[in-house]
């Protein structure tokens, strides 16, 4: 492993190369990486960092937005079959006939999906800032896609208005029920439940906090007086919570909290990325523009 990151190093500095990494990656990965967050802090990076080449530990749909940013970078993806589930339960044909049902109403589209889609998207969103930016739009109606739980969570904070939802979600958030939260405070009943939401409503209701991995990590890091923490996010987070909590005991809610596309990335496909330019991202100009708008409004609203 020491011979791989020194090569990854050397081979940084060669090609002036970026590795940005998301919450949810391996420890591995996230060791090695530049910059690590969530899906808006890295969205943020990858628009303004000046460099040559940009590796991409996540799943495509990032890698993809990160192009889209920043079209004269080479963008590479380390495992090309790291995909989203959410992202496939949507299509730009799909959203093009759900807008024909709704004519007129602005779309908010959470940036877990294609560039085709976010191309017939008015605006892109994380789970970050998904709040701000339905609010900033005019009127009172909303379409909000591809994830319904966060969309019922973003429509909960904005009751001034309505929300149309896709019938989408994250398979790993799920999986978590009311019972493992119940369960959960059973055994653990001085820790705060902190949770994404992209969990079901009825646990986002139980929880003591709710937001992105970003916020979920902020949350604990601030929390200086609390202890214990039950953490209902991918699992990815427990080495940043550790690292700046090292006083405080965290405990993962559901045991299926792990993302299997974003566990695909390892050291060595970091390095065979450098090495193979594996795997070039490319976005066709007629999606690239109009979801580089979306995009951009979204940068815009920080």
């Amino acid at each position: 492993m020491t011979d791989i990151i020194r090569q990854i190093q050397s081979l940084k500095k060669e090609r002036d190369a970026v590795i940005l990494a998301h919450n949810y990656q391996l420890d591995e990965v996230q060791e090695i990486a530049d910059y690590m967050g969530d899906s808006f802090y890295l969205s943020k990076v990858a628009a303004d960092i000046n460099c040559r080449t940009i590796v991409f530990c996540g799943v495509r749909f990032m890698a993809e937005t990160a192009k889209v940013l920043s079209p004269s970078k080479l963008v590479l993806l380390p495992e090309s079959d790291a995909g989203c589930p959410l992202a496939d339960m949507i299509t730009a044909d799909d959203l093009r006939a759900f807008k024909a049902k709704h004519p007129g109403v602005p779309v908010v589209c959470y940036v877990n999906s294609s560039v085709d889609v976010k191309a017939e998207s008015d605006v892109c969103c994380t789970s970050a800032n998904a709040v701000k930016v339905a609010a900033s739009l005019s009127g009172k109606k909303v379409i909000f896609v591809p994830d319904k739980n966060l969309g019922d969570w973003v429509a909960k904070q904005l009751p001034e208005k309505e929300f149309i939802l896709w019938e989408g979600c994250c398979t790993t958030h799920a999986k978590v029920q009311p019972a493992d939260l119940i369960k959960a405070r059973e055994n653990h009943p001085a820790a705060k439940v902190l949770v994404h939401p992209e969990c079901d409503p009825s646990v986002v209701a139980l929880a003591d906090f709710v937001g992105s991995t970003s916020a979920i990590i902020r949350y604990a890091e601030t929390s200086v007086a609390q202890k214990e923490f039950i953490i209902g996010t991918e699992m990815g987070v427990m080495m940043k919570l550790k690292t700046l909590r090292p006083d405080a005991q965290f405990f993962l809610l559901h045991a299926g909290l792990v993302c299997p596309n974003m566990k695909k990335t390892r050291v060595q496909s970091v390095l065979d990325a450098l090495l193979h330019n594996q795997y070039e991202i490319t976005v066709a100009e007629q999606y690239a523009e109009p979801a580089r708008k979306a995009l951009t409004r979204m940068l815009e609203l920080v």
